[in-house]
């Protein structure tokens, strides 16, 4: 998949595209539905398939208050928009000028002239530009005067409710993590950086732990989960293993942590990334009275993982 992160990279170029537009955090069912009809279109009109986002997220750009954390940031979306099939992602870099632009000089510079547009599918609330003009009834009548169909899709609905990423942090956040794949496509994923921690996992409890330093934003609630470890940029098949998110209460208050302890391997992992796929939670994070107590309860974590893992349905 060809990024660009400016139009002047493309313009030229193209011939003919197929395009979508929006956020896309967490690239979901209904973000891949609108993606695979981008594609398909393409395909069958001999038109490029284009997805256009952009970076930051326009929520952080325009209220310049903490947003919620994103289900997916940049690499990563961008890698699960090229398994789609899309043949080219243009990132615009968000900004407030790029915000003040009247949609119909948006739709003019980007779509048409930069990407040679002659397709758009937009998802069912899509809006954009100044004062979110940019919508649906308006791009209709740019269409007609500029050479391009509009397409928009209903609502992806799963569970008698729409799929949204709202609801998929909602779930994450609450720690229902099992409840997830049919609104993701996948388990809900968290990479991180394998750093030294406080060494109490394999010298004090005799369960080695990864202790990682997050690189994506969003965490489930507090506690203890049967997961994937996958070792990034490495062959092998993911891990069985158990993962504490949490601040280790039974050694005193500590910064929230992830903590993971892989199943059937032990060697050093440090500098290392990990993408951990949480498949169930098992428990609240405890205090227990000392090492034994803790000990005796991670077996049967471990146990009750292995249980979990090998089930239909916790597959990879």
């Amino acid at each position: 998949m060809i990024v660009a992160t400016d139009i002047a990279e493309l313009e030229g170029t193209l011939s003919a595209s197929c395009v979508t537009i929006g956020n896309f955090d967490g690239v979901h069912k209904g973000h891949q539905e609108l993606i695979q009809r981008v594609v398909q279109h393409g395909q069958k009109h001999a038109m490029l398939s284009v997805v256009v986002t952009f970076e930051p997220h326009p929520l952080r750009v325009l209220t310049g208050k903490k947003t919620p954390p994103f289900i997916t940031l940049l690499e990563q979306k961008l890698d699960l928009i090229s398994e789609l099939g899309v043949e080219c992602c243009l990132v615009l870099p968000f900004s407030r000028a790029l915000a003040e632009l009247p949609p119909e000089e948006f739709v003019r510079r980007y779509l048409v002239q930069g990407l040679c547009m002659r397709h758009l599918y937009i998802g069912y609330d899509y809006a954009f530009g100044k004062g979110r003009a940019g919508n649906y009834d308006l791009l209709r009548r740019m269409g007609e005067d500029c050479g391009f169909g509009v397409e928009r899709l209903d609502p992806v609905i799963i569970g008698s409710a729409v799929v949204s990423s709202t609801r998929i942090r909602d779930l994450v956040q609450a720690g229902d993590v099992w409840d997830v794949p049919p609104l993701l496509g996948r388990f809900f994923q968290f990479a991180g950086e394998v750093i030294h921690g406080a060494g109490r996992g394999s010298r004090l409890l005799g369960f080695p732990t990864a202790n990682l330093r997050p690189i994506d934003e969003l965490l489930p609630k507090r506690g203890i989960y049967a997961v994937w470890a996958e070792i990034l940029g490495s062959d092998e098949a993911p891990f069985a293993a158990v993962a504490n998110v949490g601040h280790n209460p039974t050694f005193g208050e500590h910064p929230l942590s992830v903590e993971v302890h892989i199943m059937d391997l032990d060697r050093d992992l440090y500098g290392s990334a990990l993408r951990i796929h949480f498949v169930q939670r098992l428990r609240d994070e405890m205090k227990f009275d000392g090492p034994g107590p803790l000990v005796a309860r991670i077996k049967e974590d471990i146990r009750l993982a292995r249980q979990i893992l090998a089930a239909p349905g916790a597959e990879l």
